[in-house]
């Protein structure tokens, strides 16, 4: 009954022109986002790439169920020795400045604490003359050493340069040196940072010499199909670590997409801790680039407080699953704000006859009935409420339904609906 009465029963399918909007779903444990919400959109989206008209790439937990290993061209396992591909930890950029970007986006973009830029900028110091020593991006490892100043690193990589005749990138670690250990340097968040992937479990992952099969977002040009399977149980902080990563290096790969023909698609199945106040903004970015991303959470507390407004402004389609708290359905009623409707109010009028003959009937019929002659007086005017109040998202959506609005890449929207998942 919340619904129109023309959109009652209708079906419902969510195709890129509004995927392209980016999708933000929130719903407690249970509530069925992966079961009916991830898994069919990935497999949609799957379908859609054999037809070469999408690009997907899928990130979850290991064991999450999205489908066999074999229904995906390529399935990216870190931590698991079984793993035929590799992930490229740079995104297949020969920019020192523009891997340094991404990666000050990946490990400080969820420290407040942490200038993001000046991030960016101590890594580009290190990253920069590295390429130019030695032709290739540093390992972890050897990334780690360089961050914490180890001085035999240091010493190794200036001698590198000065075989390679490269004399001036000698500034970008005399500048690197100067700011290591002045306050609010970077260097030591970054380094932390950094350790969380220099694990014996990740020891020959991200391996830059070229002898391992890593993936590239840059990949999106083609029609392929990628899972993630990122190490949850073992290794929380590398996973979110890596969920940001992969999130940086999606919005900056489609963005710099050359044929934007397919559509890419970035599915995140819990995306706790991985949106910071920059990629809220390249989220915004992606409708324009023929890009969209499917965000799930469990609450909306997994995101800073000061984002909230900002993200849900960002996507053009909002989902409220069954179970949601009062102060996250605020959020959600602020975001899909308020409707004109018509009320009726009723109100009852005692009758009072001037003719003898017509007080007499009434005196009977009060005698007879126990209730005084009445008339209905109804007055209709026209009120604004909210679509959805707070209350009404946190106590009236039934389990197995969700609250649903969409908007496409052309403007076109539809208010908050009433779905029933269950079918």
């Amino acid at each position: 009954e919340r619904n129109p009465y023309a959109r009652r029963g209708s079906g419902l399918a969510l195709e890129p022109e509004l995927l392209g909007t980016s999708l933000l779903a929130v719903g407690p444990p249970g509530a069925g986002k992966t079961r009916d919400l991830v898994r069919p959109v990935a497999e949609s989206l799957a379908l859609q790439a054999l037809a070469g008209q999408a690009a997907v790439i899928v990130v979850a937990a290991a064991g999450t169920q999205l489908g066999p290993d074999e229904a995906y061209d390529v399935v990216v396992k870190p931590g698991d020795r079984s793993s035929v591909h590799d992930f490229d930890l740079y995104g297949g950029t020969t920019d020192p400045d523009e891997a340094a970007a991404v990666l000050a986006e990946a490990f400080t973009g969820d420290l407040p604490e942490v200038d993001s830029r000046r991030a960016a900028t101590a890594l580009a110091q290190l990253l920069g003359p590295y390429l130019a020593a030695h032709g290739r991006f540093p390992s972890v490892p050897d990334l780690r050493e360089l961050l914490d100043g180890v001085p035999a690193a240091l010493a190794t990589l200036r001698e590198a340069l000065d075989a390679a005749g490269h004399f001036g990138l000698q500034r970008e670690l005399d500048a690197r040196a100067r700011q290591s250990g002045a306050p609010g340097d970077p260097g030591p968040a970054l380094a932390d940072r950094v350790a969380a992937l220099d694990r014996p479990a990740f020891a020959g992952f991200f391996d830059t010499s070229g002898t391992s099969r890593p993936f590239s977002l840059r990949s999106l040009e083609h029609p392929v199909r990628v899972r993630i399977d990122l190490p949850e149980r073992a290794h929380a902080e590398a996973s979110r670590v890596l969920a940001r990563l992969v999130l940086a290096q999606f919005t900056a790969s489609a963005a710099a997409r050359a044929d934007r023909s397919l559509f890419a698609c970035l599915v995140i199945d819990d995306a706790t801790r991985t949106i910071t106040a920059d990629s809220v903004r390249s989220i915004q970015r992606l409708r324009s680039a023929h890009a969209g991303a499917v965000l799930t959470l469990r609450s909306l507390s997994d995101v800073p407080d000061d984002l909230h407004t900002a993200l849900l402004g960002a996507v053009g389609c909002r989902m409220a699953f069954s179970g949601v708290t009062t102060w996250e359905g605020r959020s959600f009623a602020d975001a899909w704000g308020t409707e004109w409707v018509e009320t009726r109010d009723v109100t009852q009028r005692t009758v009072f006859a001037d003719q003898p003959l017509t007080r007499a009937i009434h005196s009977f019929r009060k005698l007879v009935t126990g209730k005084a002659v009445t008339t209905d007086a109804v007055t209709v005017r026209r009120v604004e409420r909210e679509r959805w109040s707070a209350s009404d998202l946190a106590h009236s959506v039934p389990a197995g339904h969700a609250v649903l609005s969409l908007t496409t890449v052309r403007g076109e929207h539809a208010p908050p609906l009433l779905v029933d998942l269950r079918g």
